[in-house]
């Protein structure tokens, strides 16, 4: 099942992809429905027949628009260790996300007033549907309820600016995530044997498989779930591959105008295009759908 969450006729609404269309299913959003313990992989199939919509119709919300807690994961293929610069960790790199920072599919990425340091990262997230302390990692893949695309756009400038990444990592409307929730019986276990793959303007930047992680997605899960209680609707953003445009000489970030793409095998390509901070506002402002948002 794939699920997407979007504004149409100025209201909000989660659908199910049906072939080239999506069909409203109600309101309710995807944390909601995780925190209530509803079964993903069954439940658009137990709602009543909603509308048809076309996608050109609709403008994509994040995925999950306000998860429990956001979990990046740094460092998690060796070769951008190495193009980082960093010797790789025995332990993931974990830093937070925080959902003010979200954007959805066709929304644009923001450039923020304050830099022009901003890069883009590819990545593969998690989303949860139960969780707790002390997950085994045997038992970790069952806590998923599906995966979606990210990227995990970074202000380099404020990110290296302190030991600790957050700032960088958290401008408003930089961290792009959806189209959709693919639920995890229609991915590999584990999100195994993915290539990962990310393009600036139609040209590959990044390109990875999901084999190369160094921390797979059941030691996240568990690892995480030895310090930190795991919560329905948490998300892990699980690192990305080398291609980065902050390690590239000369340097590659994305400027206003730019399209990025992020791409696994099997799931719809997320795609933003990039936009200054003052002109994403008064779009915004002139936009019937975002003021609903």
């Amino acid at each position: 099942m794939r699920y997407v969450r979007f504004i149409f006729e100025g209201n909000k609404y989660l659908g199910a992809r049906e072939g080239d269309k999506i069909r409203i299913l109600g309101e309710a959003s995807i944390e909601h429905l995780l925190g209530t313990g509803v079964d993903l992989e069954t439940y658009a199939n137990t709602q009543p027949g909603g509308r048809l919509v076309d996608e050109a119709d609709i403008t994509f919300l994040p995925v999950v628009e306000h998860p429990a807690k956001i979990f990046c994961i740094g460092l998690n293929y060796a070769d951008h260790t190495r193009e980082s610069q960093y010797e790789q960790p025995a332990y993931p790199t974990i830093f937070p996300r925080y959902d003010t920072s979200l954007v959805g599919h066709g929304q644009p990425i923001v450039r923020p007033r304050v830099s022009d340091t901003l890069d883009y990262e590819g990545e593969l997230a998690v989303v949860l549907k139960k969780g707790g302390r002390h997950i085994r990692k045997e038992d970790a893949l069952d806590c998923i309820a599906g995966y979606a695309l990210f990227n995990d756009g970074s202000v380099r400038e404020y990110q290296f600016v302190t030991p600790q990444w957050t700032v960088g990592k958290n401008f408003d409307a930089t961290g792009a995530f959806g189209p959709e929730l693919v639920t995890a019986s229609e991915v590999p276990r584990g999100a195994r044997g993915l290539q990962l793959e990310t393009r600036l303007n139609g040209e590959v930047v990044q390109s990875a498989s999901t084999d190369t992680m160094v921390f797979d997605i059941a030691t996240l899960i568990a690892v995480i779930s030895e310090a930190i209680t795991l919560e329905p609707s948490d998300v892990i953003v699980t690192g990305t591959p080398s291609g980065i445009g902050w390690a590239r000489q000369p340097r590659l970030l994305m400027r206003p105008g730019d399209v990025c793409e992020v791409s696994v095998t099997g799931f719809a390509p997320l795609r933003n295009t990039i936009a200054d901070e003052e002109v994403a506002a008064s779009a915004a402002e002139a936009s019937p759908a975002m003021r609903a948002a």
